[in-house]
């Protein structure tokens, strides 16, 4: 049978996923391997190093950097707090003496008879590392975190912004087709990720940020209203970290597209169970998707049995989407994988395949030019 290989979105019912969550600086990890864990708990912690001040004393005292050490009433590894005496020169005949009160607190860490500056260091900052999947953990890295693993309903997007969020599904539109607009969006959201179908709006984003809503996600999103959101152009880079309070994730594309039947029918299945987003998206080397996690009961995992998922296979039958013009944003499947190279409009020749739309119809694609929607 004629397969290829493409890139492609998992959309599936059931799928056992994993996530490392691991802690930037050694650390402590908090739970032990085979424990079960909860989204929202916390399962290693450690300390950032607190920010560096610098203080110019000798500039400050106005005394030769050499002389800076004979000054200091304070000596290094001593807790400074603001106010405190620093430093103090000896004047003349004991008078005429100078002082420096410091400014802000910290840990003193430094003297320098070259520059005549000292370090304090701030307060480490705490650093709290969350399970996000609730599941088992498999694997502890002593000092640095754990691996957690759990059956999920597994739904990756095409584009996000904002960081980890966790909340309930709520469906909000009655169709994929129908734009998630602002009207439809209520105070009893507040924590819910929100699931519309086709294009969301600007306003309906600013209502969702207002109310409290955890994420939003739906089809599409049009790339002036995420500029107007954002307050700048997003660019190339990986997204995840911007402060929007709520999480924003596309499952097709930016403009008016519609959400797959297929994936507003499994969040439509999964209505009210509680659900992980991430927007973290990176689009170049190392591609990182947006993500939504929804863990399986007991009762659940009993009932669906996971799918063989052949990772970026192209077979006849397979559901795919198209991603470049003319026909960006369609979805159908494979009719027919043509093993010699195709001559296009362009007069190039590239391998190719035959796509049965949902509609029926059918066109010659680039195989470059689709995307596998894994089931």
């Amino acid at each position: 049978m004629a397969q290829a290989y493409t890139p492609g979105l998992t959309v599936t019912r059931r799928a056992t996923h994993r996530v490392r969550r691991i802690l930037p600086l050694a650390g402590d990890v908090l739970v032990q391997q085979g424990e079960q864990v909860q989204p929202e708990q916390i399962v290693a912690r450690t300390h950032m190093p607190g920010p560096v001040i610098p203080i110019n004393l000798a500039n400050q005292l106005c005394v030769p950097a050499a002389d800076v050490p004979g000054c200091m009433k304070m000596q290094v590894g001593d807790l400074v707090n603001p106010g405190d005496l620093l430093a103090e020169t000896h004047g003349l005949f004991g008078y005429f003496r100078s002082g420096y009160l410091a400014r802000a607190g910290g840990v003193l860490e430094s003297i320098s008879e070259v520059t005549g500056q000292v370090i304090l260091r701030g307060e480490p900052q705490p650093v709290q590392v969350l399970a996000y999947l609730g599941g088992t953990v498999v694997e502890v890295i002593p000092e640095q975190g754990v691996v957690i693993e759990a059956d999920v309903t597994f739904i990756q997007g095409i584009f996000g912004v904002g960081g980890e969020a966790y909340g309930p599904v709520r469906m909000i539109c009655s169709s994929p087709e129908e734009e998630l607009s602002a009207s439809l969006i209520t105070g009893d959201m507040r924590g819910a990720v929100i699931v519309g179908g086709a294009r969301m709006t600007g306003e309906a984003i600013h209502r969702a940020i207002e109310v409290g809503a955890a994420a939003v996600i739906s089809g599409g999103l049009d790339d002036q209203d995420l500029r107007e959101v954002l307050g700048y152009d997003l660019g190339v880079a990986v997204t995840g970290s911007e402060n929007l309070g709520t999480t924003l994730i596309v499952t097709e594309g930016f403009g008016e597209i519609a959400m797959a039947r297929a994936t507003f029918d499994l969040f439509r299945s999964r209505e009210g169970d509680r659900a992980s987003v991430s927007g973290a998206t990176q689009i170049r080397a190392g591609v990182m998707r947006p993500e939504i996690l929804i863990p399986l009961s007991a009762e659940e995992k009993e009932q669906i049995t996971e799918p063989e998922h052949l990772s970026g296979i192209l077979i006849p039958g397979a559901p795919i989407r198209v991603i470049r013009e003319p026909w960006f944003g369609r979805l159908g499947e494979v009719a027919d994988l043509p093993s010699e190279p195709h001559v296009l409009e362009s007069e190039s020749k590239a391998r190719v395949l035959e796509v049965r739309f949902t509609d029926g119809s059918t066109a010659i694609v680039p195989r470059a030019n689709v995307e596998l929607i894994e089931q």
